[in-house]
């Protein structure tokens, strides 16, 4: 045909749809009587749409191109149904012509257009090919084309010879270009080759018996897509997708009817079968595993249709190749991994998966459930007793009733998967009522008692099945669960799961406990223990255990006690490793550590603590040691993990916390480890781990380490040693070769690790030696060692260094010793009487004593050769010659330097260091032995040689070298330790040693040394500092020993000025010498480093005792005036505020030192003419800082109020910071403080060098607690108050009055008119309600300052807080203060009191009550004298209150007059009435009443002891306010008051009666509440209601009416027949008939419109019960007209608080009245009546908000505001919509949930 006819012909088929195309070709060939092969051939040549024009422009089709696609892909194919292919070549070329220019280049174009477009024209070629039954024909066109375009994405260039087809050479019979086909099949979508391959293998093997070529074709192209399929598994995601997507669904469909075939290829025969393809498809899974999380969800995702494709068979033939997936143990164990993954999806084909093989559809669907009454637990709350009843509707309760017959494999699974879901999908309170019953059933019904299942832990399968239907040990899954309830998002769902756990009983279930795997054991569990959640109560009252931790204890010990003892060691190891590879809370350490220890003891034998020694219940038998199969490679390895364990316990500084965490280490190295099997180097090391302060004499752990290393606790000899001798030897050996290693050159990093060496050493040594022949050995090698060193040193090469560090370490052991020692001595003396602890002390002092005498004597016997030895090596650092100027060494080139890096070369650093060493220990040695013997030879020598080294060092130096300047500042150095020997010689009684040899106070040219030479020391150290020669840390060192130096010879000062003459000023030294160093140390403050900061400070504080030695100020002193104390108080605030840590020690010397005891008694100090003085400037700036820094603000109040008690006068300088102190509240625990006061003897020193503090005992209750800054100033005043008494006229009495008073007056005027002390409404527990307590705490404590003079203010203040709005537990101590003012002035209770009592007009109940107690308290606490007349005049007022409206003050009246009538009215003898007055014979009976009566019994009961232990006076004192608290509630020290009692108990029983009448209404109101009635609803309208209307009878008709001025004047009037004439037109009008009828014909018919306007929706909120959500839904309802409320109460629309929120909206619309328990039959009556029930609910099936299209019928239910909708009622829902949430927080309030759901139902039905 002509081209144009074609073309006008192809340009037709835009305007003919596709059905119609059939028709319109017919009519054509018919017409033309052209040959539909002619016209099929034309077309194709003249089509239209090319792929490659599509692509290059990225077109797409529109509507008009999309018609004539289709048209023309029709036509082609019917022209292709009439041409026939009766299997000429034409035919099948006019096939393949189509496949290749149009079906394969639209295809290719599938981006163009929709999927609708793509669907049609593969559903048209498909039918062609299939009526014509031409498949085969497409084996050699589509499918190798298809084939190659998968191959070459995958990266393959030609077929596989494994292959069917072969696609590398495309046959396309010269139809097409070769080229044309490439360029085709490179980037064709691998998406739709797949999708085509499927359609093709599905027509294939439906039509396969058509002909046996179709067959054939169909096998090949099977066995081809079973290998692609492989290929393509092992590919990118894409890859993967395309596999599971298209080509398994087809494989297994084929596979589905045939198990397998034979495949003929290349002369083999191949059997392709359903398991052998599975089992290739497993083998690509299981590399997928272990390759990544996406790669891990796409292998669920192959089993999954592997699963679901392999039970359905219907063909009975056997397979060729046994495989059965079940069977296989790695695919159980990945279920297990999938099921615990913390990606959902992948936990979903998990189970999805699981409940696939175990035959488990929905399991609440398929149970039968047990009748209600016999599900019921005794002792469960309200919440648990509607959770079970929710669960059970879920399917949990009926296997209840088969524990005793035991649960069969598929009831067990069934339990398992409803568990499981009901941790993925379900509410918290599902799980707390299911949880625990499911999991005991599941243990109680798979173990009866571990006696019958003993067989059964060696016949296990390890937990997989290979049927659903064989025994399958389930327990080895139950681990699944609790890990997935470990983790958890809520952590409601994790303590309910952690409960359950912690609750069976492990010893009970062997076989269950066993079956645990050690990776959930140190995996999920462990990190469970880590979860806070848990431990709620850990660390409550100092007690760091909980319950959980005790149960992981029990749990853990179980576990362990049923490994094999191979397997116990390993565990351990495990366990304890995990200290150093997870990080940890303080609660999960606490706990690892005791599961640390529980295992421990089972590994040595012992069990646990609770089973210890016991014979096990089940088994009979002891658990059998296996600390035999601990290697020392294995107690290397603990030891070294315990360390890490101690050492990380160091950052809790709580100290009951880290000794707990030190008991628990070693009770776990005692159970397993032998100290004399490890390397000693490792045990040293262990046991420098714990404090010393634990195993010192008075240590809380020497006991146990004591038992541990000598070997006493041991159970068997053969294996360890029975005492510590093995361990004392290898000590012994120990030493001889750390001395004997030779070391040629050392430096400082060598001699710190040589002390930290020996110090350990010594250490250990001195905890094994228990008897004076254990140190013979040590005795005599010391003695023998060091005259051979030192006398050989000239002749040997190697300088004794580790001997010198041996001496250094084991003398500061010694004085450690020493000083325990002493403390111990003192406390024997205060013990004295207590046996025990007297004869234990005594013992140990004289067993130290023996070891202090033996170490002093060889001591001394080599200090002889130690002094020559240190006078040769310090040559050095006079002797210039000796100085190098050699090279540095590498390691301190280029470098600033440091205390390790010196910058000398090497030679001259060893010889430095040997020097300094040496002097130290000569110092040390003199020190120890001067405080045990009097050796004085030998200390005379000492004495001499420090004189020598210090005048040389002291004497002028000329240094013109760095290496001369660091060889003087090591001189400094060693002077440093001279000076400290000489402090402790003069402090330990040795200064005769002084005397006699002319040393530190010889004279010089007429003055003595100290005189002399302390401005020059000053002078050259100075010099040296700021020549130039030293680089800077460098010279931050020089400054460190220089301040040390200082501290050392002003404390040399100070003792020496403590022993002049009285009068004589210059004894020794001169008060300039004391300026000078003062001054300089001012001027160096401000840049002071935070290391020298301490012994500046403490020379500042020896500096000013010397100074103000004889004085009482120093106001005498030139030089140190008022302009020199600002320098120094600014300097040391910037000195303080520089410091980046705030430690204890600094802290207390920086207030021991600027507020010295000199200074503060000098008023100039604290005012000035211009405002304040230095010493309040300060403290003002360390309050203030110590708002943010508890321990400084504690530590001041202690130093501040030691200073005010000193001197009174200055109190009323510091009003303003003592009211600071008084209200100062932190919640912040210093558990450092603590701490550093332990560990730091610096921090002890200094803190006990602060000024006195008033009470040290509540010091010492409440130092480190936010109670202790007011503690601290109520005991300053109680002490004044003390001092105030009338006996003590003097200055200070004056002072403390006029202070106390002072002081009281602020507090009272601020509690009156302070913005926060005065507010009435404030929170309780809130930040204003502390202040409050605090403030009046200390007013109470203030009463004692109340006078004549003031009494009247006083109580003017009192009054206006009474009858303010204050808490209970603010108005005790305001009544606790009135009391004890009305006690010591009688006077005013009849001045005061009484009339407030008397005003029964008075509406202040509150107050009233107040006065009440007062009064009451008054007449039981008063004198003798004064009771009677109080009794007379505050009795009778309070007597007509007992019968009081208000119910508090009734019962309050009630309780305090029973009080006083028994406390003061005798009982009345057995006489006529007649002589008793009616005054006592009414009280006689009112008391009767009051003792008799049940209500008042009842609540005189609930109140027992508080009257009797109630004390005003006792109330009003420190200990009152602060000790006597109640220990549970820790807020304020507050104590729980009479009214808070009485109110309590009075809302108690008001609660009990609410409740019950609330039962009874709601059981009358479903009596008639049937299912076939209609529901017992009541339904509120307004007026309008046409209920009423329809009663026009009885209508009560209201009509608004405004009065005019003079109308409203006549309707007050109290006479009605006034206003006639105003009310007779009303009457008239109603009387009307016909303007009553029309008014209620319109009033009907606008409640008719009112009603049809409003829309079909019903909001039910039976559930809620909050009233702001009800009121604000009722409010929402009416502004979106919904048809009703449903409410369970209706009597809320009377709330005011509804009505206040809801703005009238109840009065307009329907409120239904629908309770709880009848909400399901009313839902199931509306849906009868054709609503659609809704649920306003996220669930696993709940649809999208805004994707869900509203029913016009709709009934929504809303559910509770924490638990959701119950479960029986979603049961009852049509479906479930969930609004849909984006952020963080994933819930919404019910109300806000309600009105956003309203509006979408809205906005769907106006659009319509």
């Amino acid at each position: 045909m002509e081209s144009s006819v074609i073309t006008s012909l192809s340009l037709s088929f835009k305007q003919v749809p596709p059905p119609a195309v059939p028709a319109f070709l017919d009519c054509v060939l018919s017409s033309t009587g052209v040959s539909p092969s002619t016209l099929f051939e034309s077309l194709i040549n003249e089509f239209p749409f090319r792929s490659e024009d599509t692509i290059q422009v990225d077109k797409k089709f529109d509507s008009e191109d999309c018609n004539h696609i289709a048209s023309l892909v029709a036509g082609l194919c019917h022209l292709l149904k009439n041409s026939g292919f009766g299997g000429g070549d034409n035919n099948h070329n006019a096939l393949q012509l189509f496949v290749w220019r149009v079906f394969i280049p639209l295809m290719k174009m599938v981006r163009a257009y929709d999927l609708d477009m793509l669907n049609q024209i593969i559903q048209s070629f498909f039918d062609v090919v299939t009526e014509t039954s031409v498949l085969d024909m497409l084996g050699v066109s589509l499918v190798p084309f298809l084939l190659r375009s998968v191959g070459v994405s995958m990266g393959m260039l030609i077929h596989q010879e494994s292959d069917f087809i072969k696609w590398g050479q495309l046959n396309t019979r010269d139809i097409v270009d070769g080229n044309y086909v490439a360029s085709l099949s490179g980037s064709f979508p691998i998406p739709l080759s797949c999708h085509l391959l499927n359609l093709v293998l599905s027509a294939a093997f439906q039509s396969r018996q058509a002909a046996p070529v179709v067959e054939r074709f169909a096998a090949g192209l099977l066995w081809d897509l079973c290998n692609t399929t492989e290929r393509l598994l092992s590919q990118s995601l894409e890859h993967r997708s395309c596999a599971v997507s298209f080509l398994l669904p087809a494989v297994f469909k084929v596979f589905s009817s045939q198990s397998s075939m034979n495949i003929s290829l290349q002369g083999n025969t191949y059997i392709l079968s359903r398991n052998g393809f599975k089992k290739k498809i497993w083998e690509c899974c299981k590399k997928l595993f272990s390759v990544g999380s996406i790669e891990r969800r796409d292998a669920y995702s192959v089993l999954a249709l592997c699963l679901s494709s392999g039970t359905e068979s219907c063909v009975s033939e056997k397979d060729a190749v046994e495989f059965d997936l079940r069977s296989e143990q790695e695919f159980w164990d990945e279920i297990k991994k999938g099921l615990v993954v913390d990606e959902s999806l992948v936990r979903k084909q998990s189970l999805h998966i699981l409940k696939s093989v175990l035959s488990i559809s929905e399991v609440s669907k398929s149970c039968e459930k047990k009748p209600e009454g016999n599900s019921a637990h005794r002792g469960m709350t309200k919440k648990e007793t509607w959770a079970e009843k929710e669960a059970k509707s879920l399917g949990v309760g009926e296997l209840y009733g088969s524990v005793d017959s035991g649960l069969t494999s598929q009831q067990q699974w069934q339990a398992f998967v409803l568990l499981y879901e009901m941790l993925e999908e379900y509410g918290t309170h599902l799980v707390e009522a299911a949880w625990s019953n499911q999991i005991d059933l599941l243990i109680k019904s798979s173990f009866r008692y571990e006696g019958s299942l003993e067989s059964d832990c060696n016949n296990s399968h390890q937990g997989y099945m290979e049927t659903p239907d064989e025994e399958t040990e389930i327990f080895s899954w139950l681990e699944v669960l609790w890990s997935r309830g470990f983790r958890h998002d809520n952590p409601l769902v994790r303590c309910t799961v952690m409960e359950s756990f912690m609750g069976i009983e492990w010893r009970r279930y062997k076989t269950c406990t066993q079956s645990m795997s050690q990776t959930f054991v140190l995996g999920p569990f462990v990190e469970a223990l880590n979860d806070s959640a848990h431990h709620k109560d850990f660390g409550l009252k100092a007690i760091y255990t909980s319950r959980t931790i005790e149960g992981a204890t029990q749990y853990v010990s179980a576990y362990t006690s049923y490994l094999n003892p191979r397997d116990r060691v390993g565990f351990l190891i495990n366990l304890a490793s995990l200290a150093k590879k997870q990080s940890f809370g303080r609660a999960g350490f606490m706990a690892l550590i005791q599961c640390i220890v529980s295992t421990a003891y089972v590994v040595g034998g012992n069990g646990d603590k609770e089973t210890e020694h016991l014979e096990d219940r089940f088994s009979g038998t002891l658990h059998e040691p296996s600390s035999e199969h601990l290697s020392q490679d294995d107690m290397v390895h603990l030891l070294d993990v315990l360390k890490f364990v101690a050492e990380s316990s160091r950052q809790h500084f709580n100290h009951r916390y880290r000794i707990r965490v030190y008991q628990k280490v070693l009770e776990t190295a005692a159970a397993v480890v032998n100290p004399c099997n490890v390397p000693l180097g490792t045990l040293l090391q262990f046991v420098s781990a714990i404090p010393r302060e634990f195993t010192d004499h008075d240590g809380s752990l020497r006991k146990v380490m004591l038992e541990w290393l000598q070997e006493y606790n041991r159970k068997t000899s053969n294996s360890f040693c029975t005492d510590g001798t093995r361990l004392l030897a290898s000590l012994n050996e120990y030493l001889r070769e750390f001395i004997s290693d030779h070391v040629e050159g050392f430096d400082d990093e060598d001699l710190e690790a040589w002390e930290s060496q020996t110090k350990r050493w010594a250490r250990v040594f001195f905890l094994v030696v228990n008897d004076d022949e254990h140190l013979t050995d040590i005795i005599t090698f010391v003695q023998n060692s060091g005259v051979s060193l030192f006398q050989e040193k000239n002749h040997l090469e190697r300088a004794p260094a580790k001997f010198l560090i041996f001496i250094l370490s084991m003398l500061l052991e010694l004085q450690n010793m020493q000083d325990e020692t002493s403390e111990l001595s003192s406390l024997v003396k205060t013990k004295s009487g207590l046996g025990s602890v007297e004869e234990n002390g005594k013992h140990i002092i004289g067993s130290a004593s023996v070891i202090h005498e033996k170490f002093a004597v060889v001591l001394l016997s080599i200090m002889k050769e130690l002094i020559s030895f240190a006078d040769s090596s310090c040559s050095i650092f006079w002797s210039h010659t000796t100085v190098e100027n050699g090279a540095l060494s590498g390691s301190v080139t280029g470098k600033l330097g440091g205390p390790s890096q010196r910058r000398l070369s090497a030679p001259t650093t060893t010889a430095v260091l040997e020097a300094v060493t040496s002097v130290k220990i000569i110092g040390l040695i003199s020190s120890y032995c001067a405080q045990v013997t009097s050796g004085g030879g030998e200390l005379k020598l000492a004495m001499a040689f420090f004189w020598k080294l210090t005048q040389h060092t002291i004497s002028s130096q000329i240094c013109n070298s760095e290496a001369a300047a660091e060889v003087y500042l090591a001189a400094f150095e060693a002077l440093a330790a001279v000076l400290n020997a000489f402090v402790s010689l003069c402090s330990a009684g040795a200064f005769n040693l002084l005397e006699n040899d002319n040393t530190l106070i010889t004279m010089v040219d007429g003055e003595y040394w100290l005189q002399v030479s302390v401005p020059a020391f000053l002078h050259n150290i100075n010099h040296l500092l700021t020549a130039g020669l030293l680089v800077r840390s460098r010279r931050a060192v020089l400054l460190s020993w220089k301040w040390l130096c200082v501290e050392s010879l002003l404390s040399i000062m100070h003792i020496l000025d403590a022993r002049r003459i009285p009068g004589d000023r210059k004894s020794f030294f001169s008060d300039d010498t004391v300026k000078i160093i003062f001054h300089d140390i001012v001027e160096s403050l401000e840049n002071a480093g935070e290391g020298s900061a301490l012994p500046m400070l403490k020379s500042i504080r020896l500096a000013l005792g010397i100074l103000a030695s004889g004085k009482s100020t120093l106001d005498g002193f030139s030089g140190v005036d008022t302009q020199t104390l600002w320098q120094l108080v600014k300097s040391c605030w910037i000195l303080h505020i520089s410091c980046k840590k705030r430690r204890v020690a600094p802290i207390a010397a920086l207030l021991s030192s600027v507020l010295h005891s000199s200074l503060f008694s000098n008023k100039d100090m604290h005012v000035a003419e211009d405002g304040h003085g230095p010493l309040k400037w300060f403290v003002e700036k360390i309050l203030e800082e110590g708002q943010k820094s508890p321990r400084t603000i504690r530590l001041a109040a202690l130093h501040l109020t030691g200073l005010w008690l000193m001197y009174p006068r200055t109190i009323k300088f510091y009003i303003k910071e003592l009211r600071l102190l008084t209200l100062y509240g932190s919640v912040a625990f210093d558990e450092d403080f603590e701490a550093e006061l332990s560990d730091n003897n610096d921090a002890r020193t200094e803190v006990s060098l602060l000024a006195k503090n008033p009470d040290p005992e509540l010091t010492e209750v409440f130092i480190n607690t936010e109670l202790y800054a007011r503690v601290s100033v109520a005991g300053l005043f109680q002490n004044l108050a003390s001092m105030a008494e009338p006996a003590c006229q003097n200055q200070d009495y004056q002072e403390a009055i006029v202070s106390g008073k002072l002081y009281l007056l602020d507090l009272l005027d601020a509690a009156v008119h302070d913005k926060d002390l005065a507010k009435e409404l404030y929170k309780k527990y809130s930040a204003i309600h502390r202040r409050k307590i605090r403030a009046w705490q200390m007013i109470c404590i203030m009463s004692r300052f109340v006078s004549d003079d003031i009494v009247g203010q006083v109580m003017d203040s009192v009054h206006i807080c009474l009858h303010r709005n204050n808490l209970p537990a603010v108005r005790q101590y305001l009544e606790t203060f009135a009391i004890n003012i009305y006690l010591k002035f009688p006077a005013l209770v009849k001045e005061q009191l009484v009339p407030i009592l008397q005003n029964y007009d008075s509406k202040a109940q509150q107050a009233l009550s107040s006065y009440v107690f007062i009064a009451a308290n008054v007449i039981l606490h008063a004198e003798k004298i004064a009771q009677q007349t109080h009794l007379r005049e505050l009795l009778p007022p309070i007597i007509p209150l007992l019968t009081s409206h208000h119910h508090s003050l009734r019962g309050f009246a009630q309780l305090l007059v029973h009080r006083v009538l028994f406390r003061l009215f005798p009982p009345l003898e057995s006489t006529s009435s007649q002589t008793i007055s009616l005054e006592k014979l009414s009280f006689e009976n009112l008391k009767s009443y009051l003792d008799k009566n049940p209500d008042c019994s009842r609540l005189r009961s609930s109140m027992e002891g508080y009257l009797d232990a109630y004390d005003p006076t006792t109330s009003a004192t420190p200990a009152g306010v602060f000790v006597n608290r109640v220990e549970e509630s820790e807020f304020e020290c507050v104590p729980t008051c009479l009214m808070d009692n009485v109110i309590s108990f009075l809302n108690d029983v008001r609660e009990d009666l609410r409740a019950s009448m609330a039962k009874d209404i709601v059981t009358i109101k479903n009596e008639g509440f049937k299912i076939e009635e209609e529901p017992n609803r009541k339904l509120i309208m307004p007026t309008t209601d046409e209920e009423r209307l329809s009663e026009p009878s009885s209508l009560d008709f209201q009509k608004k009416i405004t009065l005019s001025k003079h109308e409203k004047q006549d309707a007050t009037s109290t006479s009605v027949l006034q206003n006639g004439e105003t009310y007779k037109r009303l009457f008239e009008m109603e009387k009307e008939d016909e303007l009553v009828s029309q008014l209620l014909r319109s009033r009907s018919m606008e409640v008719e419109r009112l009603k049809s306007d409003r829309q079909s929706l019903i909001l039910v909120a039976s559930l809620l019960d909050r009233i702001p959500n009800l009121a604000g839904l009722a409010r929402t309802c009416e502004i979106f007209k919904a048809s009703g409320l449903v409410v369970a109460d209706a009597n809320v629309i009377h709330d005011k608080q509804f009505q206040l929120i809801s703005v009238t909206a109840e009065k307009w619309v329907p409120i239904m009245e629908v309770p709880v328990n009848s909400l399901k039959l009313f839902l199931e009556k509306k849906k009868r009546e054709g609503f659609s029930i809704l649920g306003l609910e996220q669930t696993a099936n709940s649809v999208s908000l805004d994707k869900y299209q509203f029913p016009k019928k709709t009934v929504l239910v809303l559910g509770r505001e924490k638990e959701g909708i119950p479960v029986d009622i979603i049961h009852v829902l049509d479906a479930c919509v969930e609004i849909p949430q984006l952020g963080v927080v994933r819930s919404l309030n019910v109300h806000v949930s309600g009105a956003i759901a309203l509006w979408e139902y809205t906005r769907q039905q106006r659009i319509q």
